[in-house]
């Protein structure tokens, strides 16, 4: 059945709950629908219904020719058709009392018993062409013009309709049933979100303590390793190390040695000089010149060769020639360091073999902790600050301290997402949190069109080459719409619809990036029923889909900023 018919339908339903009462109405003129019998009632005059002050005779009824400026006094004829509510109104016929007006009813009723009451408009009335459509019992051609008899087909239609109508129905039922699964299963979904974000919560919680207890951790094991004597780059334990720095110091305290002697010697020899001269002095002065100041000089001489005085220290300078000399017997031979493979725990530490394990751990303790502190108080240098290196103990703690770091990060990223999702419009019930990602294809012809509900539109070629983007989603919004609905029903028809909107898609050459609009409306199950390309590169879809089954779009578009 095509668009009038639907829409007469539509029109109608107020009509069927006062249908019982029709029996005892007086008879209705002809055309008259039973919703208006009641301005028909009076057996002398009628008063046209817009225009109550405008009387005519009840014989005035349906005798073809217009009399009320709404044409009410005409419903069974065609005389008032040139009146269209749709139209402007006409100009007045002239006759007294008239205005301009529009009609007052809304067509021919056309009682069709034994299928569904309708109106057809009046310029159908009379036109010699049966409209099975909307009158299927012919009564609108009642006149026979032009020898055409239309016969009352109420009862095959109305059985095929009513055939119809029960599948319509059985889908409808369907359709409304898989809504109520698709609201129960984003409430799961919404579930899942929630109970997730609560385990995140705590998990995070968890994982900062971690963090936390990790980074201290790491600075105790790095301070204790900075306690230790890190092993050297060649042969043999931390030992080498130690024999390395001490040949180090030692060469250096003997150059300093070697070079105080000779200043040494070379200050005794000038002093030796200065005695030979202050020597001579007293031996050759006159004591008889009267000179205060020689005489004092004189004097100071005499207490200073008076004074005891030690001869040179044989003994000191045979040690330091034994020292400074690298052949002597009492040479360190730092080879003999330099190679050793023995643990420099045996080498340093050997005594503590020796002790207790109590006082062992004691000692051992107290000399780490003594360590530490001339590191940190630059008395001795840091064994770690000139290495790249670090030791095993180091490099695990910072691996552990670094994978519970990432965890951490993860953790809050997935909240962010989680939470952000809990504030995404899924629309009515938050149904499309079911659909979101479930997509549906249609065949039309060279290529296949696809709709991913909430994140894709894609138009593949079926010879081959790259898929066309023709949007990702953006959000949810409404539409109206004023189609004929087609005889399978799958299709928009009229009023407001829930839409879906996709942009930014694949650039168009020489145009715009493509968009699309995907319009929905009620069906059993989800499809693609028509795509149109409306400009260059901006489609719109046709789809069904059991999720806007039943929904007051209106409402929907009033609880949400995006529609």
């Amino acid at each position: 059945m095509g668009r009038k018919h639907t829409a007469s339908i539509a029109l109608l339903l107020p009509l069927l709950a006062s249908t019982s009462n029709a029996a005892s109405d007086p008879p209705r003129p002809r055309g008259v629908g039973p919703e208006f019998a009641k301005f028909y009632k009076n057996p002398d005059t009628f008063m046209c219904i817009s225009n109550p002050n405008i009387t005519v005779p009840i014989a005035n009824v349906n005798d073809d020719y217009c009399d009320c400026p709404d044409g009410s006094d005409e419903p069974g004829t065609a005389a008032c058709s040139y009146i269209s509510p749709l139209s402007p109104p006409r100009p007045s016929s002239g006759k007294p009392g008239a205005v301009n007006e529009t009609l007052a009813l809304p067509g021919f009723y056309c009682k069709n018993k034994g299928h569904i009451p309708s109106y057809i408009p009046f310029t159908n009335v009379n036109d010699g062409v049966c409209d099975y459509e909307l009158c299927c019992d012919g009564s609108d051609e009642y006149e026979g013009v032009g020898g055409v008899k239309c016969e009352d087909q109420c009862a095959k239609i109305g059985k095929e309709w009513r055939k119809q109508d029960e599948a319509r129905q059985k889908s409808l039922n369907a359709a409304r049933q898989r809504r109520k699964d698709l609201i129960a299963e984003a409430a799961r979904l919404r579930k899942e979100v929630e109970d997730r974000i609560q385990t995140l919560k705590t998990q995070i919680q968890g994982q900062t303590l971690k963090v936390e207890s990790l980074e201290k951790s790491l600075v105790e094991i790095e301070r204790a390793e900075r306690g230790k004597v890190v092993k050297g780059a060649g042969k043999g334990g931390k030992i080498t190390v130690l024999s390395s720095l001490a040949k180090s110091r030692i060469e250096e305290l003997t150059e300093n040695v070697g070079r105080l002697r000779s200043e040494r010697d070379s200050v005794k020899a000038r002093v030796d000089e200065l005695e030979a001269m202050l020597k001579r002095f007293k031996e050759e002065y006159n004591p008889n010149f009267n000179d205060e100041g020689v005489k004092r000089a004189v004097h100071a001489w005499e207490d200073y060769a008076a004074q005891d005085r030690s001869g040179p220290n044989e003994a000191l300078d045979r040690d330091l020639d034994e020292i400074l000399s690298p052949d002597s017997e009492s040479a360190i031979k730092w080879e003999e360091f330099e190679t050793t493979e023995e643990s420099d725990v045996e080498v340093l530490y050997k005594f503590e073999e020796y002790l207790p394990t109590p006082v062992r751990d004691w000692v051992d303790s107290k000399l780490r902790d003594l360590r530490v502190a001339l590191i940190e108080n630059g008395i001795l240098a840091d064994p770690t600050s000139d290495s790249t290196t670090e030791s095993k103990a180091v490099t695990d703690a910072r691996s552990q301290l670094d994978s519970a770091k990432r965890e951490l990060d993860n953790d809050k990223s997935e909240l962010t997402r989680h939470q952000e999702d809990l504030d995404k419009d899924y629309g009515p019930d938050s149904i499309f949190r079911a659909l979101k990602d479930i997509c549906v294809e249609k065949d039309s012809g060279e290529y296949t069109y696809e709709h991913c509900f909430l994140s894709r539109t894609t138009q593949k070629p079926k010879k081959g080459g790259g898929h066309t983007g023709m949007g990702n989603f953006v959000h949810i919004t409404s539409i109206t719409v004023d189609e004929e609905l087609p005889a399978d029903g799958k299709g928009l028809g009229s009023g407001e619809r829930i839409a879906l909107k996709y942009e930014n898609g694949q650039h168009c050459w020489n145009g715009p990036n493509r968009s699309t609009l995907v319009v929905l409306a009620c069906a059993e199950k989800d499809e693609i029923w028509k795509i149109v390309e409306e400009e260059k590169c901006v489609y719109r879809m046709e789809v069904g889909t059991p999720a806007v089954c039943g929904v007051d779009v209106q409402k929907v578009v009033e609880g949400h900023d995006e529609l």
